[in-house]
C-alpha cells in the first residue's frame, strides 16, 4: 500500500495506492502558516479505516522549497567562493554576503595554490556580524579535488551548522552553476528542515512508521533524509509529479503536450516519442541557473483562479492570482466563475459568478454568458500560444530526452494530455485551437498525488578516471579513490554501475527497484611530449524516472 501526498499552493491531494488500484483520495486546504495542521488532518481523514501497518512508503511532492525562492523567503547565505585566475567574479555574488578567496586548483584537480587561512577568519567574522543564517562554499574544480572545500567547512562549523559545499551538489563541469546550485541549498535549508520536521511529527502522530520519499524535479525520489541533506533537488518536486501523474494515467509512444492547469498555474511538458524531455545542463529558476537535473517544464501564470481584468477593451487573465474565486467570496472574476456561468462546475455561487461576469460584460459589451465563454476561449489562446512559442524553441537546438540526445528531432506533438482542476472543462478549447486530440484521464483532478504516489527513486553519478594522476572521483557521492595504470573503460563501466547501484540505496531505493544505465562515456590518452602518460575516462550513469506499479486504469 502506496500513499501520495501532493502539497500545492491551495490544496493537498493525497491518495492511497494498493496493487495499481486507487483505493481512497481526499483533497484538502493547505494552511500555509500552519503546515502540521494541514498535513496531520489529510493524513488522519485519508488512512480512516485502511491499516496503516500495510503502508510500504509514503511519497510527497511539495512547493515549499519553490515557493521559498520565488517568494524571496529563504534564509541569509554567506558564500565564500574561490574562483581562480581568469574569470570576472562579480555575476557569481548571489549571496547577502560574498567572500571572494584566493587559492585555487587546477582543470585536473592539482593545488597550484594553497588557501590564505585569514581570508577565512575574516570572513567567519563578517557573517557571524551579519547574522548569516547558512552559508555555501564553492572552489572551481572542486568536483576534481575538494580539499579546499572540506577544509573551509571544517573552519566555518565551528560557528555555523547549515553549510553547503559546491563538490557534493553535481559532478558536472560547470562552475557558475554549481556556485549559484550551492546558494539555493543553502538558502532553502532551514525551510525544507521545517517541513521534514512537520511530516515527521504527523506520521508519529498517526502512528505512521512507514518510510518517507520526497519527489526531485527529474520525476524521481529520494528519502526524506537524503532530501534534508540537498533540499535544493526538491525545487519543482510540483511540476514533476504532474508530470509523472499524467505518465501513469495515459501513456503514449507519440510526440505529445502534457498539460497541469492548476489555480494559480498551468505547466506544459513534453513528449518526444513518448519519452519526456529532459533539461540537459539543469534547471533554471528566477535568475539562477542550476546543476540539478529536471524534467522539461515551463510554468505560466495561468489557472483556474487567476483573476481577470479588462485592458484597453481585452480580457486579461493572470499572471497572478489575487484570492478565491468571486463566487467563493474572492475579490476578483477568475476562470472558475465563467466555468459554473457556463454550467461546467456545480460549485460555489451562481449569482456571485454571474455578477463577477456582469462586471466585465459592461466593459465589454457583451452578455454573461458570452463573456464567459470568451474568457475560456482566451485562455485557451493563451495556452496554445505558449506552446506554439516553445516548440519553436525546442526545435531550433538539439532535442535532449531522459534517454539520449536526438540529433536532427523536431518536436510534432501529435496529442495532448492534460489533469488539473479545469481540465475537463479546457480540453475542448485546447483540441479545437490545436488541433489535435485532447485526452483527460479518470481521475484527473488527482493526477498530481497518483504521481507522486508512483514515482521510483532516481539517482545520477559523473565519474572521473585519471589513470596519469592514479585518481578515480565521484563527487557528488565524496568519493576520491586510488587506481592503478591499468585501469580500462570496462573497468570504469562496472565501478560507475556498482557506485550508482549502492548511492541509490543509500537514498531509499530497493534493490529490485535499480535499473541502473550509462548514458554517456567518453575515453582519451594523455599524451606528454611524445609519451602516453595515462588514461582520462569520463562515464555518467543513471537511474531514470519510472512507475513503481502500472495503474490499473479499471480501479
Amino acid at each position: 500500500m502506496i500513499v501520495g501526498l501532493d502539497m500545492g499552493g491551495t490544496h493537498i491531494d493525497a491518495v492511497i495506492i494498493e496493487d495499481g488500484r486507487i483505493i481512497k483520495t481526499v483533497k484538502k486546504p493547505n494552511d500555509r502558516d500552519n503546515v502540521f495542521q494541514s498535513i496531520w488532518t489529510t493524513l488522519k481523514e485519508l488512512l480512516l479505516g485502511h491499516d496503516k501497518s500495510k503502508i510500504s512508503r509514503i511519497n510527497l511532492s511539495t512547493t515549499v522549497s519553490t515557493n521559498a525562492i520565488v517568494e524571496n523567503n529563504t534564509s541569509s547565505v554567506g558564500m565564500i567562493i574561490q574562483s581562480g585566475p581568469g574569470l570576472p567574479h562579480d555575476f557569481l555574488a548571489c549571496g547577502d554576503e560574498n567572500v571572494f578567496i584566493s587559492g585555487y586548483v587546477n582543470h585536473g584537480g592539482k593545488l597550484v595554490r594553497e588557501l590564505e587561512l585569514k581570508e577565512i577568519e575574516e570572513a567567519v567574522s563578517l557573517f557571524k556580524e551579519k547574522n548569516i543564517e547558512a552559508c555555501a562554499v564553492v572552489t572551481k574544480f572542486s568536483n576534481r579535488n575538494p580539499n579546499h572545500e572540506i577544509k573551509i567547512k571544517e573552519l566555518l562549523s565551528k560557528d555555523f551548522s547549515n553549510i553547503t559545499m559546491g563538490h557534493t551538489m553535481s559532478g558536472k563541469l560547470n562552475f557558475p552553476r554549481r556556485v549559484f546550485t550551492s546558494y539555493l541549498n543553502a538558502a532553502v535549508h532551514n525551510t525544507f528542515m521545517n517541513f521534514s520536521n512537520n511530516i515527521r511529527r504527523s506520521c508519529q502522530k498517526e502512528g505512521i512508521h512507514a518510510p518517507l520519499f520526497i519527489l526531485k524535479a527529474d520525476g524521481g525520489t529520494m528519502s526524506l533524509e537524503a532530501a534534508e541533506k540537498k533540499p535544493v533537488e526538491t525545487i519543482l518536486s510540483g511540476p514533476a509529479a504532474s508530470f509523472m501523474g499524467i505518465s501513469a494515467m495515459l501513456e503514449t509512444d507519440k510526440d505529445a503536450i502534457l498539460l497541469d492547469i492548476g489555480g494559480t498555474t498551468t505547466d506544459i511538458f513534453f513528449l518526444a516519442d513518448g519519452v519526456p524531455l529532459f533539461e540537459p545542463l539543469g534547471i533554471q529558476i528566477n535568475s539562477y541557473k542550476t546543476l540539478v537535473r529536471s524534467v522539461y517544464s515551463v510554468s505560466i501564470g495561468l489557472g483556474g483562479d487567476s483573476s481577470i481584468n479588462i485592458d484597453k477593451g481585452n480580457i486579461r487573465i493572470g499572471p497572478h492570482r489575487e484570492g478565491k474565486p468571486y463566487a467563493f467570496g474572492g475579490p476578483k472574476p477568475t476562470p472558475t466563475d465563467a466555468m459554473i456561468v457556463l454550467g461546467e462546475i456545480q460549485a460555489g455561487d451562481r449569482k456571485l459568478a454571474y455578477d463577477s461576469m456582469n462586471i466585465l460584460g459592461k466593459q465589454l459589451g457583451l452578455s454573461e454568458l458570452d463573456t464567459a465563454k470568451l474568457i475560456l476561449e482566451t485562455m485557451g489562446d493563451m495556452v496554445k500560444d505558449k506552446i506554439s512559442e516553445l516548440l519553436y524553441e525546442i526545435n531550433s537546438r538539439p532535442v535532449y530526452t531522459v534517454k539520449e540526445l536526438l540529433h536532427g528531432k523536431k518536436l510534432n506533438p501529435k496529442l495532448i494530455h492534460i489533469i488539473g482542476g479545469p481540465a475537463k472543462v479546457l480540453a475542448p478549447y485546447l483540441e479545437k485551437k490545436l488541433s489535435i486530440p485532447c485526452h483527460c484521464p479518470k481521475n484527473y483532478h488527482i493526477a498530481n498525488a497518483v504521481g507522486a504516489a508512483l514515482a521510483k527513486p532516481t539517482a545520477e553519478i559523473n565519474m572521473l578516471a585519471d589513470t596519469s594522476q592514479g585518481i578515480l572521483s565521484v563527487s557528488e557521492l565524496g568519493i576520491y579513490e586510488k587506481i592503478n595504470k591499468d585501469f580500462s573503460l570496462d573497468s570504469a563501466r562496472k565501478k560507475a554501475i556498482e557506485l550508482l547501484k549502492e548511492h541509490a540505496k543509500s537514498i531509499g531505493a530497493y534493490a529490485e527497484e535499480i535499473e541502473a544505465e550509462i548514458v554517456e562515456e567518453s575515453f582519451f590518452n594523455k599524451v606528454s611530449g611524445f609519451y602516453t602518460t595515462g588514461k582520462n575516462i569520463r562515464i555518467k550513469a543513471q537511474i531514470k524516472p519510472g512507475l513503481l506499479e502500472v495503474l490499473n486504469h479499471e480501479g
